[in-house]
């Protein structure tokens, strides 16, 4: 026949439980994609000044 657990240990395992529940939930939160090691150059002209004057 099963012997009945003592409140100690139901209130253990639930602290347990619960301590494991939110060690989970943080490293999920964690786990997003990789982020790029550098974001993507943007390839823009820049306009010299002899560049300026002959568009004129």
């Amino acid at each position: 026949m099963l012997d009945r657990t003592s409140a100690t240990e139901r209130y253990t395992r639930g602290i347990v439980a619960a301590v494991v529940a939110v060690v989970a939930l943080v490293l999920a939160a964690n786990a997003g994609p990789a982020r790029a090691a550098e974001p993507p150059t943007r390839h823009t002209t820049q306009l010299t000044d002899s560049a300026a004057s002959a568009g004129r």
